[in-house]
């Protein structure tokens, strides 16, 4: 399923239902990480995705007008800009807690990395109807 912004932001002011879900402790980190291993991916619950293949190619410029960088645990959750503009969004099974998830494609490799969605990074710059941060 295709989200937009506002379904990005209703899942982001949803509060998990604990502050120390024992399934997905090991996600929860405000910038982006590797998928750790160490973690059951079935815990997780897809929710749906902010670019399904078909879509118009999504920019691959990233927003950082804090001078934040990729990894930055402050970098903004803006879906007008990579990486967000090509995540899905996950939710923890036990608490509801939200996550977006982004492959990384290089060269040679793939890496699954994983964000927890954060209402207070949201930045709505450069989507029409949307004010910025």
């Amino acid at each position: 399923m295709r989200l937009h912004a506002d379904d990005l932001e209703r899942f982001a002011a949803t509060p998990p239902s604990t502050s120390e879900c024992e399934a997905c402790v090991a996600l929860v980190r405000p910038g982006w990480e590797a998928f750790p291993t160490s973690v059951d991916e079935a815990v997780l619950e897809k929710l749906g995705a902010l670019w399904l293949p078909g879509d118009d190619e999504p920019t691959l410029a990233e927003h950082h007008p804090a001078g934040t960088r990729y990894w930055s645990a402050e970098a903004p959750i803006a879906p007008a800009f990579h990486p967000t503009n090509r995540c899905e969004v996950w939710s923890c099974r036990l608490c509801q807690r939200a996550f977006l998830r982004y492959t990384e494609y290089g060269g040679y490799y793939e890496e699954r990395r994983i964000r927890a969605l954060d209402p207070a990074r949201l930045d709505f710059t450069g989507l029409p109807g949307h004010p910025p941060g």
